[in-house]
């Protein structure tokens, strides 16, 4: 009996320490007008000669929480992104699914979260990336985020990229 509840404390203890803090996780925000706020980021990536990244998911989304850290807390990561792209978190909870918006970007929630909608500067949909193609045990793998940013991002759609010389 000691044994099983020895090993039970220590596998808690375990898994508390790796997993997060999602109380404190408040990137998402249900309340906003996601249409809207994916407008003004289309204009601002037109202006700055980005496209938009759209991350849908939401508070209560661990591997939503686990991206943004491995991104932000990675100056390579967080400079390419936030080079490349205009960056915007659409809400996907019980208080606000933004099902016109799901179903506008043909219905993305089907690849599980968070997923990922690559926008361009006239506000179409170029791409829909699940996390799973992204993620590596339990986290995200660098040389796969930085192949996304890199693939997706306005360079890669710049026809002088492929000139023949």
């Amino acid at each position: 009996m000691r044994k099983h509840f020895f090993v039970s404390i220590v596998l808690l203890l375990a898994i508390s320490s790796y997993s997060q803090d999602l109380t404190k996780f408040k990137l998402y925000k249900p309340e906003e007008n996601a249409k809207q706020e994916i407008a003004s980021a289309v204009k601002k990536a037109k202006d700055e000669g980005k496209h938009v990244l759209i991350q849908i998911g939401g508070n209560w989304c661990i591997w939503c929480a686990r991206f943004n850290d491995f991104v932000t807390n990675d100056k390579s990561l967080d400079s390419l992104a936030n080079s490349n792209y205009v960056v915007y978190h659409l809400n996907y909870s019980k208080e606000n699914k933004n099902n016109d918006l799901l179903a506008k970007y043909e219905f993305p929630q089907r690849f599980g979260f968070p997923v990922f909608l690559i926008i361009n500067e006239k506000g179409d949909l170029l791409h829909t990336q699940t996390s799973w193609y992204l993620e590596s045990g339990k986290n995200y793998d660098k040389e796969k985020v930085t192949a996304f940013f890199n693939d997706w991002g306005m360079k890669a759609f710049d026809p002088a990229q492929y000139k023949e010389e």
